[in-house]
């Protein structure tokens, strides 16, 4: 993969990332199908919200990205939900998993559809980066008090499904698929703005 190609990707990624919030309640065997590292794809739309409270159900997805529409820019009304839209056929890589008792969180990294194969034989202090912040969310956030905009039965029907598989835990993309390289791993840094493949720098990030 030709150097401005990588550039482009992760600059694609993670220039202006922000946080989102997808509560719901997914029985244990659909849990269990989320793995660190793994890349899923979600066929439909995603709804999630900017506002962070405490848990609502038993399962919280944290979800990374820089590509979310705000929908209040169309609705005034979801301005009070701080409601955002992912596009449909969206990939993800799962970066994080974390369980306090009977609460669950999977942190997710939205990825462009053209970056799969990097992200899945990669690995980036960028990534480390944000999950020291997701995990630092989950302990703040899994006892706080919940948000009673977001308890509504219209929000919550919107976001009850799984991300990445269907209602049984059939999951729409078999990452075992994609091509195995050997791992890579990708240093960016921030201050001299130099993105680094294996301690070896490579070219200027932003």
């Amino acid at each position: 993969m030709k150097n401005e190609r990588l550039k482009t990707m992760y600059h694609e990624t993670f220039s202006g990332l922000k946080l989102f919030y997808r509560d719901t309640n997914l029985p244990e065997n659909l849990i269990l199908n989320y793995k660190v590292g793994q890349i899923i794809q979600e066929k439909g739309f995603t709804d999630m919200t900017s506002i962070g409270g405490g848990l609502s159900g038993n399962f919280r997805y944290l979800i990374a990205s820089a590509h979310a529409k705000d929908l209040s820019k169309f609705n005034p009304d979801s301005a009070k939900i701080g409601h955002f839209l992912l596009d449909s056929i969206a990939y993800f890589k799962v970066l994080d998993i974390q369980k306090v008792d009977d609460k669950t969180q999977v942190f997710l990294l939205n990825i462009p559809d053209n970056s799969i194969s990097l992200f899945k034989n990669s690995s980036s202090n960028l990534e480390e980066e944000i999950i020291e912040k997701a995990q630092k969310r989950f302990r703040e956030k899994i006892d706080a008090v919940l948000i009673p905009e977001l308890q509504t039965e219209i929000w919550k029907e919107r976001t009850k499904l799984p991300i990445g598989m269907d209602e049984n835990g059939q999951l729409f993309f078999d990452d075992s698929k994609v091509k195995t390289e050997s791992p890579k791993r990708i240093d960016v840094d921030i201050t001299k703005k130099i993105i680094e493949i294996n301690k070896k720098p490579w070219w200027k990030f932003w």
